[in-house]
């Protein structure tokens, strides 16, 4: 079994104010306060173009707890990879799992400098449990799982959760080539949570949003169609009700108001 000890984290690096960034454009929306005008600017002229990205953007934390205690409570998995972890809100990872079962371990991974900064605010969890944050790119999928298996036991099933960041991942073939390491490495009964934007609800309107922020924003993104998200999870079984809108997904009591849909679609994959 790895260590409960937790590395010690790098110094805190330069943050560029000057350039607008996913995690603080998604944080502005989510009300958070770690982000600068530059994210604050591009994400409101994104909603001037979608006026749902808010709710998208709340949408698919939503999402993020259900899939968390659907893995932890009825599946009973006690290891998660969060990966794309983004900044620190409310419900992240560890407190929906640890609530569930306070034991559980889990392993945030980003490489933006902003989220490195406070990975101290993440590196928190119940005296049972564990956490960890690894600073490595979404794409050398090798070193995460090296560096991962210190914390985590891979011989034992993992949730691994990537919402919101394979949009950031232009080619099909690279998307499935990241997955398929990642989930090859997991043993049976893993499960793998994903959310996508899509154009299956606003249509021109998520397009034209995703134009502008690939104009202005980095990474640039792309929207996939459901049966291009569904491609992602080849090899796994598709948890029902499949890849759907995000508030159609295993609905819980969270207000009448959540479950119109949205272009975020999401979907959970079982490794068998």
């Amino acid at each position: 079994m790895p260590s409960d000890r937790q590395r010690p984290l790098p110094s805190t690096p330069k943050i560029d104010t000057t350039r607008s960034h996913s995690a603080r454009i998604w944080d502005y929306w989510l009300g958070g306060k770690e982000n600068y005008p530059v994210d604050r600017e591009l994400g409101d002229q994104i909603e001037q173009i979608l006026p749902d990205i808010v709710t998208q953007a709340r949408i698919n934390r939503l999402f993020l707890g259900r899939a968390v205690r659907y893995a932890a409570g009825e599946v009973g998995i006690a290891q998660f990879l969060d990966i794309g972890t983004g900044l620190p809100t409310v419900d992240n990872t560890h407190q929906v799992a640890q609530r569930v079962n306070p034991a559980a371990r889990v392993v945030y991974v980003d490489n933006d400098p902003l989220v490195l900064a406070h990975a101290r605010a993440l590196l928190t969890s119940t005296p049972e449990g564990v956490t960890d944050y690894l600073d490595v790119d979404l794409y050398d999928p090798r070193s995460i799982l090296e560096q991962a298996a210190e914390t985590l036991d891979l011989s034992q099933p993992v949730a691994v959760t990537m919402l919101g960041v394979l949009w950031h991942v232009l080619e099909d073939e690279t998307a499935r080539d990241i997955i398929g390491t990642l989930m090859e490495a997991m043993p049976p009964g893993s499960l793998l949570a994903v959310t996508h934007p899509t154009l299956e609800v606003t249509g021109a309107q998520m397009a034209d949003a995703i134009d502008q922020w690939n104009a202005y924003g980095t990474p640039e993104g792309r929207s996939r169609t459901p049966a291009e998200i569904a491609a992602l999870f080849e090899g796994l079984e598709l948890v029902e009700p499949g890849i759907v809108s995000c508030p159609l997904w295993r609905q819980e009591a969270e207000g009448l108001s959540e479950i119109q849909p949205s272009d975020q679609y999401c979907g959970v994959g079982r490794k068998p």
